[in-house]
């Protein structure tokens, strides 16, 4: 990784250009590009040699030398005067030899990993059959050993391999890249393979395609290793230039003494024959029950089973028919063992109270799937297409991705692991790729460049098209598929052309885009073989530091499209958070009250939960929390379910460019006329209100106006969604000859096959979006009926992600839930929501509050779940704790650590038993101290001098305890504390009461920035928190914080010259307003680099608007009003105040009720709700 910077095309179109008949891969320690490489030669006439440039151990892959001195390119020396690891270059000659790579591959990492994949003499010995092998380059053990003065010893070594793969396949390797200690060892070659018998062979280590590409290779050998291009002593390759690869005249003039060597390729490349075979389906057999002959009766079976579960014993025949018709295309097609497969795997997880998703993609459209409780949609009544998930005109492996509760995932894999062996399952590789825009700050870097000169470069690019960079080839030469980028790219073209800094970044970075930068774990993909993996394709582990190896997961060397290529079965295994939430909040509900209470049971027209979507009222509700998608629904006002999931396929960049999501609210809502192509597509669009929103939707209208089967509407659908040319002509003859046969007209077949064309584009699969739309409506229905429970298990699911912990929380404070700091006695490991008549007394809750929500142990910083678990196992038995001493006295001794019982009092853990926090933490060490050497004397019989039994059968009882100072923090440093210790300000916050003052200091708030361009200048405020000060690599300071309002935070760059004029201003939990440009050059960063900033004193200062108070009817009892006539005179001050009551009227207060607005706008929505306020 970060070492070839070859890509597979290019290379092998040279190796055609120079007309060579065949070309070898040698990955180092690996075969990741195998199968890319197999199948590029293969299609372009070159016979692919499939090797691998293994490490190899000294002796023993179990060894464990420690490393001593540099680093090189054989990892360095060690104690025993040995190299850490050698190189040794394998061929497959045959299948067998390909089988044995995959196994040695395969065993360098499970048993031989140490720095990098080692295998040893025992295991070649072992699995020799069918390869080829070299006696290595540089590396190698012969030539180490020839470096090192001793010529008997390589001839042994070369002797030893000689024995263990015979007389004509260790071939004597030969290379000349001009590196001095090649031309001193290529004659000691030669004369040890006169010695033992063995052929020459003529190499070019080739890490690159052309020479040109040397300084591309050399950038990225900086970037695996952090390094400048002008450092001296970075790790580099000798030879420079010359690592490319060579044309067959090349290497012969290299070679001209020797030409046998190269004449000896050629031989490989006639012996080398090997056939990897794809497509065809090898999938696990599952264990059948007795009585059954094959899969298909046991899946029939289980199919017409459920079926009557589902709809009744009486079955509908449209129910019926749809069955028949599936189970007979999914037996014909050989899937049976598939869907069984699956069904075991949902089987297990619900059997096991593990919380599966409904379906997601296209599998929901599958009836045998609703059938086996795979998905839970009736696929029938919604109008989802089998064809959209299994077309029987086109054979492909079903794909049917399952949701699981986060936390369990890793259950599922186990299971399958037990089900079919351990060595039967694996995860599947995933490469992370150098993105264009990275590649021109990597280059920028690695040049010794300024990171402004880079950024000025990345920002000169075109912006992302659905979340992908034009590649940077095609900002500078046009092709049909970037058009769109080559035309905005112009200003980078300019620059290209003017600035030789910018033309040396570009240049470089051309050869660093696209190269794989690392290597990961799918976050959902998983194999399951019939034989062991190993069987089939390499797999890797790679232990942590201080992890066992064993413990570590079981992952393939093939990216997933590779695996699915094998015909092997992959199966996504995804876990969604939404999904912990809805469990956690169902467990709450059930244990507050209501124990039959079922998510999966409640009705999809709930009239509450339409309410809540249509005010926009989101914030945490799956898939709808962004401010773009709360103005659509407020737009569209759902009141029906299959709203809810409409909404999810037209929030996308597709349908939004043409404003396809504001006409489907307009047409839905009669504030534009629904229109249709045709009278008599409001057969099959009525439901979408004359748009084709849905894959499925272009699907019907093949069907009812040009006469296709769903088999071939989804293939129309398949090449409209490629955009081959040749493929879309071929679909408009016979689209346009079937709107002819249907009597429909050649005109309309062309118009319409030219609107389908256009709305392929836009067009979503409705069976995925109806599936994913059941997860939103189920958290919207959570949301509207049982808030404090919902966000409560929220919080719990973003413990450790503070940002939307934020986010979240301000959403609970708006909606009138108080959020309450932990307590010792009430809060559970997680977020515990608390019903009104369990909160503590001195809460005071706003009107109509429907209870609090009291902050998990667990997510206290340096406070463990595995702590707080034992602490709370301790009180379920014995009780609530009287006071800290009791919890000295009874918390289980793990629990009594300083650091863990100090953080709990900083957040406040202790302050329902009336205990100062600061006078607390002048002497919890004495009492903890003091109590635990008693309860240690106690344990082991000793009574102490203070000691009073109190009888024979009393527990011994301390008479005199510490006292506690009554010492308490003042308001500022409480919440700064607290804030270190929970991530959030959450007994208060600074800007609680400030808000209309700060509105009138600022343009935007934190949250409206999502919305807006990159680039764009804006003026935010809010709180300065996590301020961090770092240097540039050029030795000058700069600065990063997070700017915290009370509805979300973003982080602020501050750069030297910036940090130099205003950086005194800076410290945490200031308030302040900064001018900024808003960054967000790609996915993966949205911040603000400052521009100026200023400190907020005063805030309270000057005269407020008016203060309008809205209350809702069941507020105004006399209890409501007395208690905001109770605020208002606790805050005299310039503000007038009306209150607003329904239906829309206003009340003016006289001028004696003015109030002082920064200081009671924060009392009135605690009191009503967050809403109640307007200015």
């Amino acid at each position: 990784m970060l070492d070839g910077a070859s890509r597979i095309d290019d290379v092998v179109a040279k190796a055609l250009e120079d007309g060579q008949p065949a070309l070898g891969i040698t990955d180092h320690g690996n075969m990741y590009g195998t199968l890319e490489f197999y199948k590029e030669c293969r299609a372009r006439g070159i016979k692919p040699i499939i090797g691998t440039e293994a490490y190899m151990a000294h002796e023993s892959r179990h060894e464990r030398p420690a490393r001593r001195g540099r680093m090189d390119d054989s990892g360095g020396d060690t104690d025993g005067g040995h190299k850490l690891y050698y190189h040794l270059t394998l061929l497959a000659e045959n299948d067998i030899g390909y089988r044995n790579l995959i196994q040695l591959s395969s065993l360098a990492f499970l048993e031989g990993y140490y720095y990098k994949p080692r295998i040893d003499w025992e295991l070649l010995e072992r699995y020799s059959g069918g390869l080829i092998a070299t006696t290595g380059c540089l590396g190698g053990q012969v030539l180490q050993t020839l470096l090192r003065g001793d010529y008997d010893g390589a001839l042994a070594k070369a002797a030893r391999l000689q024995d263990i793969f015979g007389r004509d396949n260790l071939f004597v390797e030969l290379q000349d890249h001009g590196i001095p200690d090649q031309k001193a060892t290529n004659p000691q070659l030669i004369e040890i393979a006169k010695a033992i018998g063995a052929p020459l062979l003529a190499t070019n280590d080739s890490h690159y395609t052309h020479a040109h590409d040397h300084e591309a290779h050399d950038a990225l050998l900086c970037v695996q290793t952090s390094s400048l291009l002008t450092d001296q002593d970075r790790f580099k390759f000798e030879g420079e230039g010359s690592h490319y690869l060579k044309t067959a005249a090349e290497m012969r003039y290299l070679f001209r003494e020797v030409p046998e060597a190269c004449d000896n390729t050629l031989w490989i490349a006639e012996r080398a024959e090997l056939d990897i075979t794809f497509g065809d389906a090898l999938l696990p057999d599952f264990p059948l029950p007795e009585g059954f002959s094959d899969d298909r009766a046991y899946l029939e079976h289980l199919t017409w089973d459920g079926a009557k579960r589902r709809w009744g014993s009486e079955l509908p025949d449209a129910v019926v028919e749809r069955l028949s018709y599936e189970l007979e295309v999914i037996a014909s097609m050989g899937f049976s063992s598939y869907f069984l497969i699956v069904w075991d795997l949902i089987r297990h997880a619900r059997d096991s109270g593990i919380r599966v998703g409904p379906g997601r993609g296209s599998a929901a459209g599958c009836a045998v799937a609703y059938c086996l409780w795979i998905t839970d949609l009736d696929p029938i009544r919604y109008d989802l297409l089998f064809e959209r998930f299994l077309n029987p005109s086109r054979i492909s492996m079903p794909d049917i991705d399952m949701d699981f509760d986060s936390r369990f995932r890793d259950e599922m894999i186990r299971y399958a692991a037990a089900k079919y062996g351990r060595d039967h399952v694996a995860q599947i590789i995933t490469f992370g790729t150098i993105k264009a825009r990275n590649a021109v700050r990597d280059a920028a870097r690695v040049l010794g460049l300024p990171y402004s000169a880079g950024d000025r470069v990345a920002k000169a690019m075109p912006p992302l098209v659905m979340g992908r960079d034009t590649p940077l080839r095609y900002c500078f030469e046009q092709d049909e598929k970037y058009l769109d980028g080559y035309k905005a790219a112009g200003e980078l073209r300019d620059m290209y052309e003017a600035d030789p800094d910018v033309r040396r970044i570009v240049d470089v970075a051309k050869g660093l885009e696209g190269l794989k930068r690392s290597d990961g774990i799918h976050a959902a993909a998983v194999v399951i073989t019939k034989d062991p993996v190993t069987d089939y394709l390499p797999v890797q582990r790679k232990p942590e530091s201080n992890q066992d190896p064993a413990e570590a997961p079981l992952v393939t060397q093939y990216e997933m499209h590779g695996v699915e290529e094998l015909g092997l079965l992959k199966m996504d295994f995804l876990g969604l958070r939404n999904l912990d939430v809805i469990t956690d909040t169902q467990a709450m509900v059930r244990a507050g009250g209501h124990p039959e209470f079922d998510i999966d049971k409640v009705p999809l027209d709930d009239t509450a939960t339409f309410e809540l979507l249509s005010r926009g009222d989101t914030i945490g509700v799956f898939q709808l929390e962004s401010p773009p998608m709360r103005q659509l629904l407020k737009a569209l006002a759902p009141n029906s379910f299959e709203d809810v999931s409409a909404v999810l396929a037209l929030y996308r960049p597709g349908p939004m460019s043409v404003n396809m999501h504001y006409d489907y609210a307009d047409r839905k809502n009669g504030r534009k006329p629904v229109e249709y192509f045709h009278p008599d597509a409001v057969e099959v669009l009525d439901d979408t209100f004359g748009l084709m929103i849905y894959q499925e939707s272009v699907m019907r209208v093949a069907q009812r106006f040009a006469g296709y089967d769903l088999a071939q509407a989804d293939n129309l659908r398949k090449a409209c969604g490629k955009k081959q040319r040749d493929l879309m002509e071929a679909e408009r003859a016979m689209f346009e000859a079937g709107c002819v046969q249907t009597g429909y007209g050649e005109k309309l077949g062309r118009e319409l096959f030219d609107v389908i064309e256009r709305f392929a584009d836009y067009a979503f699969n409705k069976s995925h979006t109806f599936g994913y739309g059941l997860v939103t409506y189920q958290t919207a229905y959570l949301k509207a009926h049982h808030p404090v429970a919902y966000m409560a298990a929220l919080l719990t699911s973003v413990k450790d992600k503070l940002d939307k912990a934020a986010v979240y929380l301000a959403d609970c404070r708006s909606a009138g839930i108080p959020v309450l700091t932990p307590d010792i006695n009430r809060a559970g490991a997680d977020f515990t929501a608390l019903p009104v008549d369990q909160v503590p007394p001195g809460v005071e809750l706003p009107h109509g509050c429907p209870g609090v929500i009291v902050f998990g142990l667990s997510a206290v910083r340096n406070v463990g779940l595995g702590l707080m678990e034992q602490m709370l196992e301790e009180r379920a038995e014995n009780g609530p704790y009287a006071s800290f001493h009791d919890f000295a006295e009874r918390a289980p001794e793990p629990v009594l650590h300083r650091r863990t019982v100090e953080s709990l009092i900083r957040a406040g853990a202790f302050d329902g038993l009336g205990h100062p926090r600061l006078g607390l933490l002048a002497v919890f060490e004495q009492i903890i101290d003091t109590t635990l050497t008693r309860r240690r004397e106690r344990s082991q019989g000793v009574m102490s001098l203070f000691g009073d039994w109190g009888g024979e059968d009393a527990d011994p009882v301390f008479e005199e305890t510490i006292e506690i100072p009554d010492r308490e923090f003042d308001k500022s440093e409480r919440l700064r504390v607290e804030k270190e210790m929970l991530g959030l300000y959450v007994s208060d916050h600074p800007l609680r009461g400030a808000e209309s003052a700060l509105r009138r200091r600022v343009e935007r708030s934190v949250s409206d920035l999502e919305t807006m361009d990159d680039g764009s200048i804006v003026v935010v405020g809010g709180v300065v928190t996590t301020l961090g000060r770092k240097y540039t690599r050029a030795g000058d300071q700069m600065a990063t914080f997070v700017l915290e309002d009370l509805a979300a935070s973003i982080e602020v760059t501050v750069f030297p010259k910036m940090l130099a004029a205003q950086g005194h201003k800076l410290q945490d939990d200031v308030i302040v307003a900064v001018k900024a440009r808003l960054d967000r050059r790609d996915e993966s960063r949205f911040g603000l680099i400052a521009m100026e900033i200023t400190v907020l004193d005063g805030l309270s200062d000057g005269p407020a608007a008016l203060l309008t108070v809205r209350l809702n009817a069941n507020q105004l009892d006399a209890g409501g009003i007395d208690r905001l006539r109770e605020i208002i005179s606790e805050h005299p001050g310039r503000t007038p105040v009306e209150i607003e009551v329904p239906p829309g009227q206003v009340v003016r207060l006289p001028d004696e009720y003015r109030v002082d607005v920064d200081r009671v706008i924060g009392e009135i929505r605690v009191a009503f709700g967050h809403d109640a306020v307007r200015l």
